[in-house]
């Protein structure tokens, strides 16, 4: 039986996946997993990169069910600022804190959309995603993450 790639977009799909997945446990690998209930460092990269491995196998399994188009031409420009945006959270996450972290990852990223607009609604969905990772990650799981970063400390007294 020879199977014959019918959908390369869902084909690429699953060779990004199944690259980030087996990427992500080879790093992992030396962490400590711990348990469901005292989760060690390596446990949610491990699980989530568990999760990539499964999507890619569910990909590689659609490309050769269904019919889909060629893959077109990269598109740099949404690319490199989602690439950017990410990096710019990384750098941005102990001096803005949290929330300018935030506001940089989203505005470079949604930057890269044709059809991104300074609206209120936008806007409004910003701060929500904001309070949510505050709310969840900061307050609730006691990530070590200042809201506000060490650029603030002198008006804020920190």
């Amino acid at each position: 039986m020879r199977l014959a790639i019918r959908a390369p977009r869902e084909f690429w799909l699953g060779l990004v996946y199944l690259t980030f997945g087996a990427g992500g446990l080879w790093f992992a690998q030396d962490y400590p997993m711990g348990t469901a209930g005292r989760m060690g460092p390596g446990y949610m990269p491990s699980a989530v990169c568990l999760l990539l491995l499964l999507f890619a196998l569910i990909s590689f399994a659609r490309s050769v069910q269904l019919t889909g188009e060629p893959v077109g031409a990269l598109a740099l420009k949404p690319l490199l600022l989602v690439l950017a945006g990410v990096i710019a959270f990384a750098l941005l996450a102990e001096p803005l804190g949290l929330i300018g972290a935030i506001i940089a990852l989203v505005m470079l990223s949604a930057a890269g959309s044709p059809e991104f607009r300074l609206h209120w609604a936008p806007m409004l969905g910003l701060v929500g995603l904001i309070v949510f990772c505050g709310a969840v990650f900061v307050w609730g799981l006691g990530v070590p993450l200042p809201l506000l970063g060490t650029w603030f400390s002198a008006w804020f007294g920190h």
